[in-house]
């Protein structure tokens, strides 16, 4: 595997740093742009345009424009150009892959896995283009009732900073193979991946059809209040979601969100302490310092395995190790802003003042080649009991919470005690244990003796604040088409006159 230099990063960043609209790129209508840092050394990446307001209206204009005619496209065709698409991405990974490592801080080897999970989603719901069907209703001889699914229209979506150009590529597919078109906002910190994948797919798609807007909360607000956006699509945090909810209600438009997250981990007794150790610092996804909604960052361990787990979890932890993210053996990124860096070590310091115990980590590491970045070593607290700032919020960085327990009730509801609901992680030989656990947990997404990956085709969304709606399912397409009921009233006289005139 190639070793990136700085010269060569350089080689593989979008030229084309404006707004994409209408299949053509523009500048935008204010003429700003903002300098991009990389988390991993400091340096300079470029700069990129600031969609505002005015970019907003006109991509919004030009995508329901585009939308009239793409609705029409038959579904299979529309799904040939979603597989090119994603032929594009496949043969496209290790570039996309290095430019999100230069710019969200992710490792760029793993971040060759989220270019099949891209691909892996156009494909699906290319796949699924038939599967856009309605019903038929019985009314006896005389009617004939059914139901049709059609797009809803122009759809937004708003992309968060940990996988940028898996959510910009991957997220796009539903919408567009159910005939919508999409207007995207990619991440403010990371918006570089999005624009390469612009670049590469130009041309595929009819203009307007997907249109692109770097930008910052000012484009946000249009696309998620502009009333001719049908539909609004958003990956990030409650605070956003609740002002895209509320945005939205402005004109009763349907939203799908994945929010938040504070996920549990529970192992019972019975657990292997060695595997539930391993199993708390993958489900915590290190690799992206703990930049993932569904990072199980609460560990709830029985107290007569808890010492023994305690005692594997540095060693689960080594497997962890920050680097400078282009490099092919790094391990473990960086966290993506200055701002989010120093949000994690108050979050540090707050675990440390309120009596947690620090078992790993806890600091920058001491690399001096990572002394520009913004790194945290992977960092575990014990003894966290639920009243501590690091039990009850997200803290969206690789800071893991570990408490025993005793009682499987109180345990229960310390873990649904808190506003989140999105993924648990649960660890046990029983199997009627495992079933009663997953059916008392609040929370969309559970595993059972597995953690933190994915299965496409499997529904994936939370409760409570962690979200509306499901994802990588065929539920997700479905949400990008609306119902329509058809009603025929079959005349037979009307049958019998005209048989007779002729």
């Amino acid at each position: 595997m190639p070793d990136h230099r700085p010269s060569e990063i350089d080689s593989l960043l979008p030229l084309q740093r404006g707004l994409f609209i209408d299949g053509a790129w523009r500048e935008p209508a204010s003429g700003r742009f903002v300098e991009l840092t990389s988390p991993g050394t400091g340096s300079s990446l470029g700069k990129v345009a600031e969609a505002g307001a005015a970019d907003a209206e006109a991509a919004i204009a030009a995508a329901y424009t585009a939308f009239r005619s793409w609705r029409d496209v038959a579904p299979n065709e529309r799904a040939k150009i979603l597989r090119r698409i994603a032929q594009i991405v496949r043969d496209n990974a290790r570039e996309l892959a290095t430019i999100d490592a230069a710019d969200c801080g992710n490792p760029m080897t793993a971040m060759l896995g989220d270019a099949d999970i891209a691909s892996a989603q156009l494909d699906f719901f290319a796949g699924l283009v038939t599967e856009m069907k309605g019903a038929s209703i019985p009314m006896g001889p005389n009617a004939v009732n059914f139901s049709l699914r059609e797009p809803h229209g122009v759809v937004t979506k708003i992309m968060p900073f940990n996988h940028p150009f898996m959510f910009c590529a991957g997220k796009i597919a539903a919408p567009l193979a159910a005939g919508n078109t999409v207007v995207v906002k990619p991440p403010e910190q990371a918006p570089l991946s999005a624009l390469r994948f612009a670049e590469l797919i130009e041309g595929l798609l009819p203009p307007g059809v997907f249109n692109l807007l770097p930008g910052g909360r000012e484009v946000g607000e249009v696309l998620s209040s502009h009333p001719t956006v049908a539909m609004v699509s958003l990956i990030g945090s409650v605070r956003t979601g609740q002002a895209v909810m509320r945005s939205a209600a402005e004109t009763i438009k349907p939203i799908l969100l994945e929010l938040g997250g504070k996920n549990a981990l529970i192992a019972y007794p019975d657990a292997d302490p060695k595997e539930v150790a391993t199993a708390l610092a993958a489900g915590m996804n290190f690799t992206w310092c703990g930049q993932s909604c569904g990072s199980t960052s609460r560990g709830f361990v029985h107290r007569s395995i808890y010492d023994a787990v305690l005692g594997h979890l540095a060693e689960a932890c080594a497997a962890y190790r920050p680097g400078l993210p282009t490099e092919p053996g790094t391990t473990m990124g960086a966290i993506v802003s200055k701002t989010q860096y120093e949000r994690v070590l108050s979050y540090i310091e707050s675990a440390k003042s309120e009596g947690a115990r620090l078992i790993n980590g806890g600091k920058h590491p001491e690399d001096a080649a990572l002394a520009n970045g913004f790194f945290v070593e992977p960092t575990v607290f014990a003894d966290v009991t639920p009243q501590m700032r690091i039990a009850r919020e997200e803290i969206f960085g690789p800071v893991l919470a570990v408490a025993p327990w005793d009682d499987e009730a109180a345990m229960l509801e310390e873990v649904n005690a808190v506003d989140y609901g999105l993924t648990c992680s649960i660890w046990t030989n029983d199997l009627a244990q495992a079933h009663l656990a997953a059916r008392e947990v609040e929370a969309g997404y559970v595993w059972i003796n597995e953690v933190s990956k994915h299965f496409l085709g499997a529904p994936f969304g939370g409760v409570k604040q962690s979200g509306l709606g499901r994802e990588e399912c065929l539920e997700e397409l479905l949400a990008y088409t609306r119902e329509k009921n058809v009603h025929v009233r079959l005349d037979r006289r009307r049958t019998r006159l005209s048989q007779g005139a002729a």
